[in-house]
């Protein structure tokens, strides 16, 4: 089985995705990642998020309908939270502190109720592309899958945002995120930048921020139009 056959084809990928990373994922680094995490399973480890979600970022947001990016650090490691989603979490399910900041942070900036659904299939369904630097997680062991290559395939996914014509929002949060920033080097994007939203941070700055609305002043200054924020679910509340 090679790289395309065990991880892009196994997901429904959108073309605009697919022209742009199809050559990525057959590199060689791919290929060693491929055997880590292969690896990972015959040793029984458990892999989050699920294999059918590790590229769940690119199904549910394709190239030309990205407006802002939401740059996470690695999936939630325990068990049933990762969705493929960075900062987000099935609904139903307790709210994790970084993203009962997020919405804490987006009643504040906004002047509204807080967002109740954690799935943020409403947000990435308005082209909000929820991605973390990397994309898979050793079961309850933070950072377990760091420098294993997956680094290297996001930041590729970073480039190829930066290449766009329309303007996009990089919200960057933390200084892993931030580091990011010299990817973009187009003038016309829009870089956020903000201590990490963890409850060990969120107070250095993250609180205050008004990322939700400056990247919407910014959007609709672009002619890109606002986002919902408060349509954390897949959508059932039109987009203003």
């Amino acid at each position: 089985m090679n790289i395309s056959d065990s991880f892009f084809n196994s997901v429904l990928i959108p073309a605009g995705w697919r022209s742009l990373l199809k050559e990525e994922l057959s590199r060689e680094y791919m290929l060693n990642l491929q055997t880590f995490l292969a690896e990972e399973t015959a040793r029984g480890a458990t892999v989050f998020p699920d294999h059918d979600n590790i590229f769940r970022a690119f199904a549910v947001t394709d190239y030309a309908k990205v407006r802002v990016v939401v740059l996470g650090q690695d999936p939630y490691h325990d068990v049933g939270q990762a969705n493929g989603l960075s900062f987000a979490v099935k609904n139903g399910l307790k709210i994790p502190p970084s993203l009962r900041n997020i919405f804490k942070e987006i009643k504040n900036d906004l002047g509204c109720a807080s967002p109740t659904a954690s799935s943020l299939e409403g947000w990435a369904e308005q082209g909000v592309l929820l991605l973390n630097t990397v994309l898979t997680v050793r079961a309850h062991e933070a950072f377990s899958h760091r420098g294993r290559g997956w680094e290297t395939f996001t930041e590729q996914v970073l480039k190829a945002l930066n290449d766009r014509s329309d303007p996009v929002v990089f919200m960057l949060w933390g200084a892993p995120a931030q580091d990011k920033a010299k990817l973009v080097t187009r003038s016309h994007h829009f870089i956020l930048r903000a201590p990490h939203p963890s409850p060990l941070s969120a107070h250095r700055g993250f609180f205050g921020c008004r990322h939700f609305s400056l990247a919407n002043e910014f959007l609709e200054k672009c002619g890109r139009g606002s986002i919902n924020w408060l349509a954390t679910d897949t959508l059932t509340v039109s987009n203003p």
